[in-house]
């Protein structure tokens, strides 16, 4: 049985650096829906739910160390005298980033509403249908079975130098990817944790920032592991990714007023998704040979067939800029053979199989 009732999503150790003087008990929250502020919210009630991750009290016991882990490093990583990143350092974060970015109410929510529509679509037993708590216990084995993803990118910190503070949501890791949202050969696909131009970021307090990302195809002039920015626009373009990935609420923090920020948020709400995934199906059309061709319709029941394929497709926000000091790297690249795998990054390729691997050039 685990021993506490009240599991936070996001962790505590987490929202510390972003309460009233640091203390962890008071929170400043901004309601999305309601565009509204709310001072003083207790952060305890914050991204927490009664057995979040069910009654298994080992899993329990494994989040907390990753959490106390992570805490030791912010803890460095504050200090006036951390001025190299250390490796693990790096790895902990990396991990850690991980950690957060599946197990969050609006993860689950999302793997949720693709697995049911699915089940939905193919006409299946709605005794399938996957609950919250489902998607949670998979979401870990997923971090078990795969935390080390993510290992092979490069990572630095960003350190703010502006008079705009870094916010946070109740979603905080961000994973995109700004090759695949803006080459026009990527359109129509999607892009997983091992494709090429990942983008894994995670603001650790008000003027210190996480990043992960591919450097064959992405380029960020660092100093022992630091890259610091004065432009107020690299720290309004992070902001907004929490605010497009955001579910409910965003923690901005003491410095921010209430109307900047409400500004903030309008300026680019309308590039919000209302669904976060889509699902294709396509229905047999003829056999050539061994070979099947399968044809796209736009909804199954439109057309008699006895054979069919459904694929789902995640969908991520659209940001109407990116920060400038995430510059592409001179003749950057990714790694394609042609098949479903996609364009993925080099250390990938052993755990694809198939034909063999062509380099796929970014153009910069």
């Amino acid at each position: 049985m685990a021993t506490n009732k009240n599991q936070h999503f996001v962790p505590r150790c987490y929202l510390k650096p972003f309460t009233h003087d640091g203390t962890g008990k008071a929170i400043r929250v901004f309601n999305i829906d309601r565009e509204e502020m709310i001072e003083n919210a207790a952060v305890k009630h914050q991204c927490s739910s009664s057995y979040f991750y069910g009654k298994n009290e080992r899993l329990e016991a494994a989040i907390q160390i990753v959490e106390q882990k992570y805490a030791g490093v912010l803890k460095r990583i504050r200090s006036s005298s951390y001025n190299n990143f250390l490796a693990e350092d790096e790895l902990i974060l990396k991990r850690f980033w991980l950690l957060q970015y599946l197990r969050t109410e609006a993860a689950s929510k999302r793997a949720v509403e693709m697995s049911n529509d699915f089940v939905g679509l193919a006409g299946a037993d709605t005794s399938f249908n996957l609950e919250i708590r489902d998607a949670v216990q998979i979401a870990m084995r997923v971090f078990a079975e795969n935390m080390e993803v993510i290992d092979d990118l490069k990572a630095c910190l960003i350190k703010n130098a502006t008079e705009f503070p870094f916010i946070t949501s109740d979603d905080p890791a961000i994973f995109n990817n700004r090759w695949f949202k803006s080459d026009a050969r990527h359109r129509g696909s999607t892009f997983g944790l091992g494709s090429s131009g990942a983008l894994a970021i995670l603001p650790l307090c008000e003027n210190i920032a996480f990043i992960a990302y591919d450097s064959d195809v992405y380029s960020i002039s660092k100093s022992c592991g630091f890259v610091k920015t004065k432009r107020e626009s690299d720290i309004h373009a992070l902001n907004k990714l929490q605010f497009l990935n955001g579910r409910a609420n965003i923690f901005p923090g003491q410095k921010f007023s209430s109307q900047e920020l409400r500004e903030d948020y309008v300026a680019c709400k309308d590039n919000r998704l209302n669904e976060r995934h889509v699902l294709h199906y396509a229905v047999l059309d003829r056999e050539v040979g061994e070979y099947k061709r399968y044809r796209v319709v736009s909804k199954p029941e439109y057309e008699s067939h006895q054979e069919a394929l459904v694929h789902s497709q995640t969908l991520f926000p659209n940001p109407k800029a990116w920060p400038m000091l995430l510059q592409w790297r001179k003749k950057g690249f990714g790694m394609t053979n042609g098949t479903g795998v996609g364009c993925v990054r080099r250390s990938r390729i052993d755990d694809s199989g198939g034909p063999s691997f062509e380099k796929m050039y970014t153009g910069y």
